[in-house]
């Protein structure tokens, strides 16, 4: 089986992890900083029990402390012990502002389009529109919001599109870091509960962004594509994102399920509908024959 550095041809000068241990240490690189933020933010009463942020006091701090410890355990990780450069994780210095903004674009566009999308199909139902410009205090938090979704999609995409990706690339061949990395995606975002829809998508939308981090060769346009589409989708149509609800008045139209939940995503939110399955595939399919186009010309 050939394998393929992904990102980068430069040579790690440290020690990589075996095949098998990758995936458990990018689980640990999840769990370990969101326990230990967690049980701080419980005993701050800044979350509950089962680690669910109170207020939106809790909410930033959840989105920011542990997603900020993520990215400082990853960066340690491949400079002192793989002792690799940022250009094999996909974080080349190139035209990195255009690409994140660029990428931050496409995203809020593509939510607006799925949601957009499920509204047509009679999914939702409307009741007021714009109502965050009626409030300082609103748009304040949708401000701070966007920072917060910032590190926190940053941190996910440095630590499966950009580490995973491209530890699991070095042993094997890039289809088989994607879906490697699409496994340890969905399993990281898996709660109890959790409707099959919603775990299929989180897979879907992995093979959607590891490809989309294949076609450019870094993973800054995927990072800003997951916060645009995170942003949007948590504060632009009151709607949960996740499963979560943070809490702000919508920024473009107040929207209530309205129809089945294969539909609307249900209490996961657009996240978990059908919608978002097709468009994942779709865009996945275009992505894939774009890059084999690409490497059938190189050879």
């Amino acid at each position: 089986m050939n394998r393929d550095p992904v990102f980068s041809l430069q040579p790690a000068r440290g020690w990589l992890p075996w095949v098998a241990l990758a995936p458990v240490l990018a689980v640990l690189f999840v769990a370990l900083p969101l326990l230990g933020v967690s049980l701080l933010l419980e005993r701050l009463s800044l979350a509950d029990a089962g680690g669910e942020p109170i207020g939106f006091a809790g909410l930033v701090a959840f989105l920011l402390l542990p997603f900020a410890a993520i990215t400082l355990v990853v960066l340690a990780w491949v400079r002192f012990v793989e002792r690799r450069a940022l250009a094999t994780i996909g974080l080349a210095s190139e035209r990195m502002c255009p690409a994140y903004l660029r990428g931050h674009a496409l995203g809020v566009a593509t939510a607006f389009a799925v949601v957009a999308t499920i509204w047509a199909a009679g999914g939702f139902n409307a009741h007021g529109y714009a109502s965050a410009f009626g409030s300082w205090a609103g748009l304040a938090r949708i401000a701070v919001l966007l920072a917060c979704f910032v590190v926190q999609a940053g941190a996910e995409e440095l630590l499966f599109r950009g580490w995973l990706l491209s530890a699991l690339g070095r042993k094997f061949n890039a289809i088989v870091a994607v879906v490697v990395t699409c496994g340890v995606f969905a399993f990281v975002h898996y709660g109890p509960g959790q409707h099959w829809l919603m775990t299929l998508n989180m897979g879907l939308f992995s093979a959607f962004a590891c490809c989309l981090a294949l076609d450019s060769n870094h993973i800054w346009g995927v990072m800003g594509w997951h916060a645009g589409w995170n942003w949007l989708l948590a504060t632009g149509f009151e709607l949960p994102i996740t499963g979560l609800d943070v809490g702000v008045p919508a920024m473009i139209v107040s929207l209530t399920p309205h129809g089945p939940a294969y539909l609307t995503g249900g209490a996961d939110g657009p996240e978990g509908s059908i919608v978002c399955s097709l468009f994942f595939v779709g865009a996945t399919v275009i992505l894939t024959r774009r890059i084999s186009r690409r490497r059938a010309a190189v050879r």
